[in-house]
């Protein structure tokens, strides 16, 4: 009988297993059956293999000796991937052994802190001119009866569309002059004007601070002129009514509305600013002026180690500034104050002003995005630096062979030259590269992301494919050099392709998310009841809604990438070099006019591929940006 029941017993249980088995592969086939569950937790293991596991291998790095510090760690009885803490003795703390290394107080003051110091200054000072600029001309296009607000209006965001080095480049070739630098020639103003502006104005802090901050303005408009434009006029009305001041109802209403979008912009472009390296190194080198950026890159070259510790620095800057602004954001909910446009928007009369500062803010503009270009051009003709008479010109640079200022296999104008063809194949070929991979990416994080919205998984992958975001570009290069160490078949255009592709994931995923976010589920729902498959929904119902936003997804990777320095600075191999990294490399050999070619050229291939893409299929980058 006790047999007969436990035989019954081990039955049942067999059978309850076989049912919670069943129930089991029920349930995962019905989550597998989700084309949104198998996207997100693809790109879960991806980008944690592909974002988190390179900056642990990064990390690693700051504690084993490399081939390149053999010689500084011998007397230590160390060899080449040995662990040790010497890095960060000889960068951070200061310390003397005696002399017997040579290691000293001023070493690491000249190695981090006055850089560290340098950095903090110049991202300041970049910080307040960007949202005192960009703040000011917002508020004069929607507050004002200012004139030619269409014209302000669209060339205020050029000088973003350029790189930055691009007036960096100006700024060196308008303002040098013998007397300053090292090896530097006259410019245009100390040229054609005999006016020698002082070091401090030419190189430096000044300089890259005002460089920074013009780049940078457009953020500070564009974020701000949003929230002024888009604000229920009734509120500076109902003070009007009350006889309140102008200058009352700015302070008291205005900017206290526009007060989260200027702390985001201060907080974003200190993050940008604190990361900038081809600024720095422009405005900054002649003069031994380092920031970490630039300190990092020559530190990569005879102390790896060191170079990985403020590779981190950086990185742990960079996140907390941006999880700060994300805290503060999400803080200030309270000034939500659209409630629908309202019809009484009174413009400030400035009356005869608006003539005087239209004028001058055109004057402005057209010398920092126009200007540069007439002087590249002119830059790129002259033969000899500092002589601007048109009999010191040519065409040899463009289209010259077998110059004599060059060396031998490399001696042809840029636009004969083969190496500057293969760089820019070579840039368009990574260009389209990083575009498809990242807009393609972008669309699918952000299909799965809206499709599972709260879920843990979605919220895992939505802040893993913002995450390189939080990362500088030279240090997310560095994190990626350290990883091809580890992985030797990841060289070359492949090592290039992932990191701008990761790198420039999160404007893209930002864009498929809040596209897919406008898209109603009923629109699929119809589609799959009719027993469509998911692939062809995508195809034929879902991209052809938003195309112009998808396509915007596509286009920001690809003309970030056309015109990115820092991030492939230490990852692209001599014998295949970008555009960027020859214009970098014509610089330091002094070929400037060489250098100010390419970056003619760089602008033009730019500019051409965002107004072709937005001519014929009407996408923009502002649609990427703005999603």
């Amino acid at each position: 009988m006790l047999e007969t029941k436990s035989f019954t017993q081990k039955g049942d249980t067999g059978k309850q297993n076989r049912i919670c088995l069943s129930r089991l592969l029920g349930l995962m086939r019905s989550w597998f059956s989700k084309p949104a569950n198998i996207i997100l937790l693809f790109f879960l293991i991806a980008l944690v293999l592909l974002t988190l596991y390179p900056l642990v291998t990064m990390l690693g790095e700051m504690f084993i000796v490399h081939n390149n510090e053999r010689s500084a760690v011998r007397s230590l009885g160390l060899k080449k991937g040995d662990f040790t803490f010497f890095h960060f003795e000889r960068l951070l703390l200061m310390l003397s052994d005696g002399g017997s290394m040579g290691i000293t107080r001023s070493n690491s003051w000249i190695q981090f802190y006055q850089p560290l110091f340098n950095t903090l200054i110049v991202s300041l000072a970049s910080s307040f001119i960007a949202i005192f600029f960009g703040g000011v001309v917002s508020f004069l296009v929607t507050r004002t009866n200012i004139k030619c607000k269409r014209f302000i209006s669209g060339v205020f965001v050029f000088p973003y569309i350029m790189p930055a080095w691009t007036l960096a480049l100006f700024w060196q070739n308008f303002f040098k002059n013998v007397e300053i630098g090292l090896g530097t020639s006259n410019g245009i103003l100390a040229s054609v004007f005999g006016i020698f502006m002082p070091e401090w104005f030419v190189y430096g802090a000044f300089p890259i601070s005002v460089v920074l901050g013009l780049h940078y303005a457009p953020f500070a408009y564009i974020l701000i002129g949003g929230i002024l434009r888009n604000m229920d006029a009734n509120l500076e009305e109902a003070a009007t009514m009350l006889k309140t001041p102008r200058s009352r109802i700015i302070w008291r209403i205005t900017l206290p509305i526009v007060k989260p979008a200027m702390l985001s912009t201060f907080l974003l472009v200190l993050a940008s600013s604190m990361s900038a390296y081809s600024v720095p190194v422009f405005l900054g080198s002649p003069v031994k002026f380092y920031m970490l950026s630039t300190k990092m890159k020559s530190l990569m070259d005879t102390a790896s180690g060191q170079a990985y510790i403020i590779a981190t620095v950086m990185i742990l800057f960079g996140v907390s500034i941006l999880m700060l602004n994300q805290k503060v954001t999400n803080s200030r909910k309270q000034f939500t104050t659209v409630t629908g446009k309202s019809g009484q928007v009174s413009l400030i009369d400035l009356k005869g002003a608006r003539y005087v500062l239209a004028g001058i803010l055109v004057v402005v503009l057209l010398f920092v995005a126009v200007v540069p270009l007439i002087t590249f051009a002119l830059e790129s003709f002259i033969i000899k630096a500092g002589d601007y008479s048109i009999s010191n010109m040519t065409l040899d640079f463009w289209i010259g062979r077998d110059l004599q200022y060059l060396e031998q296999g490399d001696n042809s104008g840029i636009l004969l030259s083969p190496k500057v063809w293969n760089a820019l194949g070579n840039s368009l070929l990574l260009a389209i590269s990083c575009s498809v991979v990242a807009g393609t990416c972008g669309i699918l994080v952000g299909y799965g992301v809206a499709r599972r919205r709260g879920s843990k998984l979605a919220n895992w992958v939505n802040s893993l494919s913002f995450f390189p975001y939080l990362m500088p570009s030279l240090a997310f290069g560095a994190i990626y050099l350290a990883l091809s160490y580890r992985v030797p078949w990841l060289r070359g255009f492949l090592l290039l392709a992932i990191a701008g592709s990761i790198k420039y994931l999160p404007f893209a995923s930002r864009s498929g998310i809040s596209t897919m976010l406008q898209l109603s589920g009923e629109i699929e729902e119809a589609a799959l009841i009719m027993g469509v498959p998911w692939w062809k929904r995508m195809l034929k119902i879902i991209f052809p809604i938003q195309k112009s936003s998808f396509l915007s997804g596509y286009l920001l990777p690809m003309v970030s990438c056309m015109r990115e320095l820092s991030l492939f600075v230490l990852l692209v191999p001599t014998s295949n070099a970008l555009l960027t990294t020859m214009l970098m490399q014509y610089s330091e050999k002094g070929w400037a006019q060489f250098g100010n070619a390419i970056n003619l050229l760089i602008i033009f291939v730019v500019t051409l591929i965002t107004v072709l893409v937005n001519k014929l299929t009407g996408a923009s980058i502002d649609k990427g940006v703005g999603a």
